[in-house]
């Protein structure tokens, strides 16, 4: 009680100034677009996230696949170094075979040890270019001498001095041919 007077209810107070039950509608709109632009942040932000998730999830897979790709060419062309010291054997072993001999076991037992290379070879992919007769085509074949000729198309690969090959599709080593050409 002061100056007389009873002191009030705070019960009382609060409904009569009206801030009990009734919410005033500014700070309302404030709060409710408070949340909203809250809400509205926290959307952006999971949306953030989850691209950049994405978007790691897709380098990942890209990675795995190019590495697993990478490794698959390396063991594939692995062999191709050995393959490519292995031709100049096989090459002698084709001149040899061209040379004639009374021995006809010797020559036998060297075509034998020669197709048993060549087979064991060309399952690891090596495979012969085609030249003779052939037009000439730069990618594969090597022209170490050109003749004139009127008998044959211009560019028709008459002799093969060294057969080419490819490796499993690929270029090994080109042919070295001679090229006939129209004057």
């Amino acid at each position: 009680m002061e100056n007389g007077k009873p002191a009030a209810d705070p019960i009382e107070q609060d409904t009569a100034s009206g801030d009990g039950d009734e919410v005033n509608p500014v700070d309302a709109a404030a709060q409710l677009a408070a949340l909203a632009q809250e809400r509205d942040q926290l959307a952006a932000e999971k949306a953030e996230l989850q691209d950049h998730w994405l978007r790691s999830r897709a380098e990942f897979e890209n990675f795995r696949r190019r590495s697993e790709r990478e490794r698959s060419e390396m063991f594939e062309f692995a062999a191709m170094d050995v393959v490519r010291a292995m031709l100049p054997v096989l090459d002698d072993f084709e001149r040899a075979l061209k040379v004639e001999t009374a021995d006809k076991e010797y020559v036998k037992g060297m075509e034998l040890i020669y197709q048993r290379m060549y087979d064991a070879l060309k399952k690891l992919g090596l495979e012969p270019i085609a030249a003779l007769g052939q037009v000439f085509d730069p990618n594969l074949h090597h022209a170490v001498e050109v003749c004139p000729s009127d008998s044959v198309e211009d560019q028709t690969i008459l002799d093969e001095l060294q057969r080419g090959y490819n490796f499993k599709r690929k270029l090994l080593r080109p042919a070295m041919v001679k090229v006939a050409v129209r004057q």
